[in-house]
């Protein structure tokens, strides 16, 4: 039989694996909603225009910005064609 530091080592271990599979499972669910929500966007020059606004006002690490600069432009462009 287990002591109970032994048991509570393996309690442990269970809940770091399940804390790692719901942290798996929300970063999964967030890919998606976003791919979705891009594609949308870039179908739809009122929500490219929506889309583009909403990200030149929330995202603000220097290096995340750099990396969007290419869908920003794609934004745009399709926003665009709305005028």
């Amino acid at each position: 039989m287990k002591t109970l530091d032994q048991q509570i080592a393996t309690a442990e271990q269970k809940l770091a694996l399940l804390r790692s599979k719901k942290k798996a499972t929300d970063t999964r669910v967030k890919i998606i909603v976003g791919a979705v929500v891009v594609k949308a966007a870039l179908e739809n020059p009122d929500a490219a225009a929506k889309l583009a606004g909403l990200l030149r006002d929330r995202v603000t690490r220097d290096l995340d910005v750099k990396d969007i600069q290419q869908l920003l432009a794609s934004l745009d462009k399709k926003a665009a064609k709305n005028g």
